[in-house]
């Protein structure tokens, strides 16, 4: 950059709601620039539990709208990255002593309908089945659980591979011109000559740019408030509540690719999801925070009550012995007042600091509702930067261009392409990045073309992708957040990596 380089837009947050603010932007032909002060959906954003849904238990606090609006997400997420965001189907045990049965057909029936209503409004169509009853003693359905549970409700929602929908998004912001620095930091900010002027501080050189802009987001998630305070020096009466939610994985608790939802004895919700095929994900808790610059971590007690939560509806016992990893992230509730955790507003709340040249704060948010959210933000700054189309809804997300074929169509057809290369290694590749795995694979015609094999599937063609074309720098942002390869590397193969990447800073480009 230059020393002082001006944009139509600055978005300070690399997570999934600045990643998609970007993105929009962009596309609408505003100059934007992003910044965030780690890798690009390092926090929030990579530690969800990886549900496109509308959230049926939104239902009992009567937020329809909140439901109404995610489930009709949920279908234009399918649409534009059917790679990695694919139908997932959860059983949900009946238990008499909780709800009525009628109770839960009437919820389900809502769930079924208020996003088909919305969709219809756009000319759409839920591409989902709908809820069905289940006899859980004489379904494959059932055969994880204890023989207590003989009926339950299916139904469905959807799963997303979080990390990469942030980085997806942001790859898309570059191809519509859009500039993304992570690991960089916003310093400073102030109003001037009506103009925001911001400090960027790269966190690898120490380099202070300046930039100048006609309009910032402030995306930080966790960090919203702080920013706002201190950072930019506009203090705002409204706040975040911080919330700790953390997931488990164990090894695989059962067969087939259905999840459960399940009601712990403290009324919450905690969900068994199938995860990165050999193993089973359970989430997630609510344990209030402070501090957003503590790193979360999943507790020993977490552990407990999560392997509690699965235990009292498992055949076979879940014991922290079992635990082979954990993830823990901070949510950022828009605080609304409400005294407990579970009772908490999960939708968006948008502010605008219109005194001068326009700061839009966003509170809270799930990451469902991210690409309306972003619609959204730049409606609230159509008097400064103008009214262009929204485009998001329709076009494909890096990798997903599918051309109308589905995932399967796709996966046969890299499977003749690429004959030579393991069948199960080539799914998960095309997981990941869709028809950009072309980019990868190139002409390999044996798995020996693919380069160094570091272990956990993961291959040097792959890395040097990730690296160029991805932002990844660091170990952590290979194996956790770009691709779960981690799970089933040992810990002397993950050191591995990190000293080759050491080692290969100058042919690949950091």
């Amino acid at each position: 950059m230059t020393p002082t380089e001006r944009y139509d837009l600055v978005v300070i947050g690399g997570g999934i709601n600045g990643a998609g603010i970007a993105r929009d932007a962009a596309g609408r032909g505003f100059t934007t620039l992003l910044c965030e002060q780690n890798d690009l959906g390092w926090a929030t954003s990579s530690a969800s539990s990886k549900l496109v849904h509308g959230g049926l238990r939104y239902l009992e606090h009567f937020e329809f709208g909140l439901v109404a609006e995610a489930l009709a997400e949920r279908e234009a997420l399918l649409a534009i990255a059917p790679h990695i965001v694919w139908p997932l189907e959860f059983v949900l045990p009946h238990e008499r002593h909780l709800r009525p049965r009628w109770m839960i057909r009437l919820g389900l029936f809502l769930y079924d309908h208020l996003g088909r209503a919305r969709l219809a409004l756009t000319g759409r169509r839920s591409s989902l089945p709908k809820s069905r009853s289940v006899a859980l003693d004489a379904s494959a359905l059932g055969r994880a659980l204890k023989p207590d549970f003989q009926r339950g409700f299916a139904y469905f929602d959807a799963w997303v591979d979080d990390a990469r929908l942030v980085v997806l998004n942001a790859r898309s912001a570059v191809e519509k011109g859009a500039v993304i620095l992570p690991r960089t930091r916003c310093i400073g900010g102030s109003r001037s000559g009506g103009l925001w002027r911001l400090e960027l501080r790269d966190a690898r050189t120490g380099v202070v740019h300046n930039v100048e802009a006609r309009a910032v987001v402030n995306a930080t998630g966790p960090w919203v408030k702080q920013v706002l305070d201190h950072t930019l020096r506009t203090p705002s009466r409204y706040g975040v509540r911080l919330v700790k939610g953390s997931h488990i994985v164990v090894p695989r608790l059962y067969e087939g690719n259905h999840a459960y939802i399940l009601q712990h004895a403290d009324g919450r919700v905690v969900f068994l999801l199938p995860y990165e095929e050999a193993y089973t994900a359970i989430g997630t808790t609510e344990v209030p925070m402070n501090d957003p610059d503590r790193i979360p971590a999943c507790s020993s007690a977490e552990i407990a009550y999560l392997c509690d939560a699965a235990s009292r509806y498992t055949a076979t016992p879940v014991t922290p012995q079992h635990v082979l990893w954990t993830w823990s992230g901070v949510r950022p509730l828009f605080n609304d007042g409400h005294g407990k955790v579970s009772s908490v507003t999960r939708d968006y709340v948008l502010h605008l600091d219109a005194e001068g040249p326009p700061l839009v704060s966003v509170f809270g948010g799930k990451i469902t509702t991210y690409r309306t959210l972003a619609e959204a933000a730049l409606q609230r700054l159509e008097r400064w930067l103008g009214r262009r189309r929204a485009w998001t809804a329709r076009e494909p997300l890096p990798g997903g261009d599918f051309g109308g074929a589905d995932f399967v169509d796709v996966f046969e057809s890299y499977r003749r392409r690429y004959p030579a290369l393991p069948a199960q290694w080539l799914n998960r590749l095309l997981r990941r990045h869709g028809t950009c795995a072309a980019d990868i694979l190139g002409n390999a015609a044996s798995e020996s073309d693919l380069g160094r094999n570091f272990g956990g599937g993961l291959y040097e063609r792959e890395v040097r992708y990730l690296v160029e074309r991805e932002w990844a720098i660091d170990p952590d942002d290979i194996l956790w957040r770009r691709t779960k390869c981690g799970l089933g590397m040992s810990a002397a193969q993950r050191g591995a990596l990190g000293d080759w990447l050491s080692l290969n800073r100058r042919s690949v480009r950091l």
